[in-house]
């Protein structure tokens, strides 16, 4: 579908509440244990948006499972809204911020916006450093394994946690996506035991006690294996 032919299905449709029902309506596609899914889930509980979305177990390594029509990539999170698809986690997190009204969990314009984005970026690269430990050590057999190349995967995610310059958590129930992606991130590395980030960064673990204490639908969210 086009984005022409998106917008005049959903400009023509606001005229009964059954079909505004439909237009707001979501479907997440992603699974417990994905950080990126997570972020995402996050974001709707932060945005009071939770209820509007209706969550679609995923398994990325089953190839009947209606991800890979949804997503070609076959990839997670995937969300549906409007007729259309969305992914991957930064394109959701900026479409929630826009229906939102915009400037909520991203800044609206300025410097403020790109510094926001890039520091979610960085999250976003710890996170895929992380996930590439775990597949080497899923899907190949330990003769298979490249030491040199987990490494510099681990090297990446001790440098980037090392960089981080968070300060006091301060921004309430209403994180930013980077703030977001963070808190992720560090659940994740804890989830599967990837490093021990409270030695390589142990001023954060403040900050993630006040994150966790302080925004919705954050204990809601921990990862975990799917039942």
């Amino acid at each position: 579908m086009s984005h022409i032919s998106v917008a005049v299905t959903a400009c023509g449709a606001y005229s009964t509440p059954s079909t505004i029902r439909e237009i707001l309506a979501m479907i997440l596609y992603s699974s417990p244990p994905s950080p990126f899914g997570r972020k995402i889930k996050l974001a709707a509980h932060v945005l009071g948006m939770i209820d509007d979305i209706t969550l679609k177990p995923t398994s990325t390594t089953d190839p009947d499972d209606d991800i890979r029509s949804i997503n070609p990539l076959g990839k997670i999170p995937a969300l549906v809204v409007h007729g259309a698809t969305l992914y991957d986690s930064r394109v959701i997190m900026e479409y929630l911020d826009s229906r939102a009204g915009g400037g909520q969990i991203i800044p609206a314009s300025g410097m403020d916006r790109f510094i926001c984005l890039t520091a979610a970026a960085k999250m976003d690269g710890i996170l895929d450093a992380g996930l590439l430990i775990v597949y080497e050590g899923r899907f190949r057999s330990a003769e298979m394994q490249v030491e040199t190349v987990v490494n510099s995967y681990r090297d990446k995610i001790v440098r980037g946690l090392q960089s981080i310059n968070a300060g006091p958590y301060a921004n309430g129930a209403k994180p930013d996506v980077a703030e977001i992606g963070l808190a992720c991130t560090l659940d994740y590395l804890d989830f599967r035991q990837i490093v021990e980030w409270r030695d390589i960064a142990p001023e954060l673990v403040d900050w993630m006690a006040a994150f966790g204490d302080k925004v919705p639908g954050y204990a809601q969210t921990i990862p975990a294996d799917p039942k």
